[in-house]
């Protein structure tokens, strides 16, 4: 059993091997979206495999769609050379659910694949003939929220950007120049109407797709490269928009369990690749179940019934408080008070610890008592529906292999958004008190702790990436895991850091509570565990 259009042909053998196959027919489908596509999405990576092309698969199936997707790759080519094109543009889906199934799905919805490069004419060309149709209604991406950037971390411009400000759009080398110039051929073929849509999971994403793009038209038009119109017509909401979404699902890297699967059902060829750039790629990708995509209905050329798919269209002000109910209080908090305690604790995997009993207590307290009170339901999804969900099928489900050490990366970049925001809104309340949450701070001692370096049963362990580790780990250097210490006077400076807790903790009056739980934490081996008995 081959993954490819000739290998697929014997549909009964697959079938009983367990897949759900396209039923759509796929040469007929290919034939219109090439001639009047209505979808490009640039991003070939697992959550595009897993998510959206699998919602256009359904509704293909269901009669909904009569076109497929077109996908392009604009960091790493060798995913459309080295998977894409060999496998004629399938993909396996295997959904990991929580109680024990597995679904199999072959995903055909994904009709032509090209490679965002001015240097191979003839996929650019036929990028350019896609943003020249009427038909193009949505321009689509995951490309990560670096992808978005223009800078590199000292704020200077990076050097393909800087070359592309003085050459124009005629062959640009950088991402978002590539993107602007086919933003610009379609403004050439007419001033023609789109939607310009991130799906990046970062806040806001269509304000900062749209500040790349607009800083290419600006300079263009500033040195004279481009129709004087190009940077009104990127402006002009009736023609062009960058909508905000919420987008929420799990697809860690293809797993080797899930490989051995499918190799088990006779399935060849499935080698993963690691390609020169690092990226890590199967014929298969493997996803949670549950999956959520909040998008601005802001569409200047009409879009067609995805909702009937799955994904949720609303105002610009919902998009927001999905996006808030989702990092400040309904998942992402719980996520890194799991992580920094499963580090301690020496969990390796996520669903484990919510076997543990205190760390589950401690997740469904921080989640129902002291961070749902502050939310702001947005409507489409009903905040404690979300995190019953959260905490009942997607966090303990066995068969995602996500680890407290991956989420633990780049921790102090998330507290201030992710607790932080909880402290002000309860500090902002008249009828909350800020005196009343006792485990959100705990969350914080156990970061103090966690940046020792020690578990607790005082074995070193290698702290995860994190841009403050050099600024932060000093204040904790000299503390032991003996009784007696004066923590405070350690961690003092780091408490008053609104840069990492969103407030300065002395001045929300829960320093001490912090200073009183690290205290206790480092009283000896075995004191995390301890402490988690004593208060959660």
């Amino acid at each position: 059993m081959r993954l490819s259009a000739e290998g697929l042909k014997d549909r009964a053998k697959w079938e009983e091997a367990g897949y759900a196959l396209p039923k759509f027919d796929r040469e007929k489908v290919t034939e219109a979206t090439k001639e009047n596509p209505f979808w490009i999405h640039f991003g070939a990576g697992n959550i595009f495999r897993a998510f959206q092309a699998n919602v256009v698969q359904n509704l293909l199936n269901d009669g909904i769609l009569d076109r497929g997707l077109i996908v392009a790759e604009g960091f790493d080519y060798e995913i459309v050379e080295k998977m894409n094109h060999p496998h004629d543009d399938y993909t396996i889906l295997v959904t990991l659910k929580a109680d024990g199934n597995i679904e199999k799905t072959v995903v055909g919805s994904v009709v032509e694949s090209l490679t965002v490069n001015t240097e191979n004419a003839s996929d650019f060309a036929r990028l350019k003939e896609i943003f020249a149709k009427d038909s193009l209604q949505m321009v689509t991406f995951t490309i990560t929220e670096k992808g978005y950037s223009l800078v590199n971390g000292k704020g200077e411009l990076l050097p393909d950007v800087e070359a592309d400000f003085v050459s124009g759009p005629e062959a640009p080398k950088s991402y978002i120049g590539k993107v602007a110039a086919l933003l610009y051929a379609r403004y050439q073929a007419g001033e023609k109407p789109v939607a310009m849509v991130s799906m990046d999971n970062c806040s806001h994403n269509g304000d900062k797709l749209y500040a790349a793009i607009n800083t290419f038209a600006e300079k263009w038009e500033e040195n004279k490269l481009t129709d004087a119109g190009f940077r009104a017509y990127v402006n002009c909401k009736e023609k062009v928009t960058f909508p905000w979404t919420m987008i929420d699902k799990i697809t860690p890297r293809p797993d080797a369990s899930v490989e051995e699967l499918l190799k088990k059902d006779g399935i060849e060829e499935l080698d993963p690749v690691i390609t020169s750039k690092n990226t890590y790629v199967a014929p298969f990708v493997n996803a949670e179940e549950c999956e959520y995509l909040v998008i601005e209905d802001a569409f200047p050329n009409g879009r067609p019934e995805l909702e009937k798919g799955g994904l949720m269209f609303t105002e610009r002000e919902t998009v927001d408080k999905v996006e808030k109910m989702k990092v400040c209080t309904c998942l992402n908090p719980l996520h890194t008070a799991l992580a920094v305690f499963g580090c301690l604790l020496g969990y390796e995997k996520i669903s484990d610890e919510m076997k543990d009993e205190e760390l589950k207590k401690l997740v469904e307290t921080i989640g129902y008592k002291e961070g749902l009170p502050v939310v702001v339901n947005p409507g489409v999804l009903d905040p404690k529906e979300f995190i019953d969900t959260v905490l009942q099928v997607r966090v303990p489900n066995p068969f995602m292999p996500d680890t407290p050490q991956r989420i633990a990366t780049d921790t102090s970049q998330k507290l201030a958004i992710r607790f932080g925001e909880t402290i002000k809104a309860y500090a902002a309340s008249d009828e909350l008190d800020v005196k009343d949450l006792k485990l959100i701070p705990l969350v914080f001692a156990g970061w103090l702790r966690y940046l020792m370096g020690v578990d607790d049963s005082g074995k070193a362990f290698d702290l995860s990436p994190d841009p403050l580790l050099t600024t932060v780990c000093p204040y904790v250097a000299d503390l032991k895991l003996e009784e007696g210490q004066d923590v405070e006077s350690a961690v003092s400076e780091v408490l008053k850091m609104k840069q990492i807790f969103g407030v300065d903790l002395y001045e929300a009056g829960l320093a001490e509570l912090v200073c009183g739980y690290l205290k206790e934490m480092t009283k000896a081996p075995g004191a995390v565990r301890e402490t988690l008995k004593k208060y959660v």
